[in-house]
């Protein structure tokens, strides 16, 4: 684990599309992990008033699909800083006119149809990969996948800048990289969705197992395919421009969230902390 006196970290931030630099001036570590690389290098500074380490989920330039993130890395990274609390920012399309571009959403549920495998640190495996008896197996509670303290300092700090926001909203999570069809986007209204995206899971499960306190900044970027018949179908060129545009927006309200959140946040105990103690403890194996 890397060396939690010199960074004293306790919040991080998973920067989204269009979020890939956050800090200025930064120490840059690179972190080894059981779980390969991370999706970019995690840098560390202040932010919100607080020291933070920042991870680019797409890679600085974009260069890591959806479906290709290693979120496993990405928050075993994290936590080996001591990170207590993350927020991660969220390119959405809006499934319903309830939520039009434009709109912040601090979801507070998800429906997962990704069809991942690698959504769980407790695989049954051992940490050579072999499997067999004495393997550490874990049952994630997950009723309520979004933690309720990282979500109240997000909903707060939009309210205080004056944002237009959804304090609630329930997220399905899609592979990607493509987009819905339009008989996929009215399923996913029957299913009771309100967003799309492609990464809050198992980003928030994996999160909750490690006992961090984990939540989404969503911000709206299209409205998916359409909410009436010959509506204009989401594009990235479509999502990028919104992203960009709302960047300060984005970036001011993760600060003034941070700066809300408790200095230490010890989050629900979704898995059995010796279990997560275990994890954190498991050797880097190099080749």
């Amino acid at each position: 684990m890397a060396d939690t006196n010199e960074t004293a970290v306790r919040v991080g931030v998973i920067g989204g599309s269009g979020l890939y630099t956050l800090l200025e001036g930064a120490r840059t570590l690179e972190i080894a992990t059981p779980f390969g690389e991370p999706s970019s290098p995690v840098t560390v500074g202040d932010f919100g008033g607080r020291t933070v380490a920042f991870v680019a989920r797409h890679g600085t330039g974009h260069t890591v699909p959806p479906q290709r993130v290693n979120h496993r890395a990405n928050l075993w990274a994290l936590a080996s800083l001591g990170v207590q609390a993350v927020i991660g920012s969220s390119a959405v399309g809006s499934i319903t006119p309830d939520l039009p571009a434009d709109t912040f959403v601090v979801p507070d549920q998800l429906i997962d149809r990704t069809g991942r495998r690698d959504d769980t640190y407790f695989d049954g495996t051992h940490p050579d990969g072999t499997h067999g008896d004495g393997a550490d197996v874990q049952h994630l509670a997950f009723a309520d996948p979004f933690d309720p303290t990282v979500r109240t300092a997000l909903c707060r700090a939009l309210e205080a800048r004056g944002e237009r926001f959804a304090p609630v909203g329930t997220t399905l999570v899609i592979p990607g990289p493509r987009f819905s069809t339009r008989a996929e986007s009215r399923g996913w209204r029957l299913l009771g969705a309100d967003l799309l995206n492609m990464t809050q899971y198992p980003e928030a499960a994996l999160a909750a197992e490690l006992g961090i306190a984990y939540a989404s900044l969503s911000f709206v970027t299209d409205a998916d395919v359409g909410h009436a018949p010959g509506d204009d179908a989401v594009s990235a060129d479509v999502v990028f421009s919104r992203l960009t545009q709302a960047r300060d927006r984005i970036t001011g309200t993760i600060a003034d969230a941070i700066a809300r959140l408790p200095h230490e946040l010890r989050a629900r105990e979704l898995v059995d902390r010796d279990a997560t103690a275990r994890l954190l403890a498991r050797p880097v194996v190099t080749a």
